[in-house]
C-alpha cells in the first residue's frame, strides 16, 4: 500500500511516499480502508507533533474510511462498516484505528466531510466543553477563526447556543463565515482587538478565548476576558511561545488560563472523551446542524501541494487529501 512518511529536519520537513506492507490489526483495533484523510498545522510543526528532528515517521492524524477487518477484542464495528478517527499514519490506503477512538460516520456525511472531523473537533470538545464550560448565551471569541480548529469552535460554539467573535487578518475569509453564524468580524493581526471585544459584550469581555494564533495575542486575549473567563491556548503559528501575565487581572477576575494538546497523554486519556463526543456532539453532524467546513479536496500524491496550501495560510477550513480508489 501507498503511505506518506515525513523526516524532521533541523530546518524543514522532508515527505516520502513508500510502498510498504499492509498492516495487521490488534486485538482492540481496526483495520480501515482509507477514503479521506486531512491535514493537521501541528503535524508539521518543528517541536510539535512530529517528535526529535532526523527520525522518520509515518504522518497523518485522522481518517475515514470502511472497516476491512477487526480485531479479536474490538466488537463495536466489523467489516463494511463507515469510521472516521484519530489514527497515526492516516496519510495511507489502509490505516489501524484503535477501538476506542473509533467513530461511525453519520449517512448524511461524505467521507471527506468525515475526514475533517476527529482531531478539530474533539479539541474543540476539550476547548469549548471540557475544559471552557461554554453556556448558551455566553461570549466566544476566536483567535485566528479561518483555521481548522477556528471554524471548528465556530460552527459547535453557534450549536451551543453562543455568541462569537473572532479574528482574522483577512475581510474575505470573515466573510465567507458570516453564513455560520459569525456574529462580530474583527479583521486585524495585530493585539489591538479587546476595545472592540468590550464594546460589543457591554463592557462584559469574553467569557471564554480560543487562542489559536500565540504569543502575540496572549495579554490581549487577557485584557478581552470576563470575570471569571476561561483562556484556550491551542496553538502558536506566530511562533511565538513566551508571553507576560498580568497577574493583578488573572487574581481579580478569577481567569482560569489552559493549554489544549494531546501531545503528553495517554492513548486512554485521549480516548476518555469520544463516548460523550459521539453522544452530544455527532447528532449536530447526522442532523444537519453542522456541516464540515472544507476548503480544498487534493489526492494522495497532492500532499506537498496541499502541505504548502496549508503553510500559505489562505484556506478557510480543512484541507482533505482523497486517497486512490480501491483496485
Amino acid at each position: 500500500m501507498q503511505s506518506y512518511w515525513m523526516q524532521m529536519t533541523e530546518t524543514d520537513t522532508v515527505l516520502e511516499l513508500r510502498d510498504v506492507p499492509l498492516p495487521v490489526p490488534g486485538p482492540k483495533q481496526l483495520l480501515v480502508r482509507v477514503h479521506a484523510s486531512s491535514l493537521n498545522r501541528g503535524e508539521f510543526l518543528h517541536g510539535g507533533l512530529h517528535g526529535k528532528p532526523g527520525s522518520w515517521k509515518a504522518v497523518g492524524g485522522e481518517a475515514a474510511g470502511v472497516v476491512v477487518s477487526a480485531g479479536a477484542e474490538a466488537a463495536a464495528f466489523q467489516a463494511g462498516d463507515r469510521v472516521m478517527g484519530r489514527c497515526g499514519g492516516s496519510f495511507a490506503e489502509y490505516v489501524l484505528l484503535d477501538d476506542a477512538e473509533a467513530m461511525p460516520v453519520p449517512a448524511n456525511l461524505s467521507f471527506e466531510q468525515a475526514a475533517s472531523i476527529p482531531l478539530a473537533f474533539l479539541v474543540t470538545f476539550d476547548m469549548l466543553v471540557l475544559q471552557g464550560r461554554l453556556k448558551a448565551g455566553e461570549w466566544l471569541l476566536i483567535n485566528g477563526v479561518s483555521s481548522g480548529v477556528g471554524v471548528a469552535s465556530l460552527q459547535l460554539g453557534k450549536a451551543m447556543g453562543a455568541k462569537v467573535i473572532g479574528t482574522s487578518g483577512s475581510a474575505e475569509k470573515l466573510a465567507s463565515l458570516k453564513p455560520l453564524g459569525l456574529d462580530l468580524a474583527l479583521c486585524t493581526r495585530q493585539p489591538d482587538f479587546a476595545p472592540a471585544v468590550m464594546e460589543a459584550t457591554g463592557g462584559q469581555g469574553a467569557n471564554l478565548i480560543v487562542n489559536t494564533v500565540g504569543g502575540t495575542v496572549f495579554a490581549e486575549n487577557i485584557r478581552a476576558l470576563a470575570f471569571e473567563g476561561r483562556l484556550a491556548t491551542v496553538g502558536y503559528v506566530d511562533g511565538v511561545v513566551h508571553a507576560d501575565i498580568d497577574l493583578e487581572a488573572l487574581h481579580a477576575r478569577r481567569l482560569t488560563l489552559f493549554g489544549v494538546s494531546n501531545k503528553l497523554r495517554t492513548k486512554e486519556q485521549k480516548a476518555a472523551a469520544v463516548p460523550r463526543f459521539v453522544a452530544e456532539v455527532l447528532p449536530h453532524f447526522a442532523e444537519g446542524r453542522i456541516v464540515p467546513r472544507i476548503d480544498s479536496v487534493m489526492e494522495l500524491a497532492q500532499l506537498p501541494e496541499a502541505k504548502a496550501l496549508m503553510e500559505a495560510g489562505g484556506h478557510v477550513g480543512k484541507i482533505v487529501l482523497r486517497m486512490p480508489a480501491p483496485d
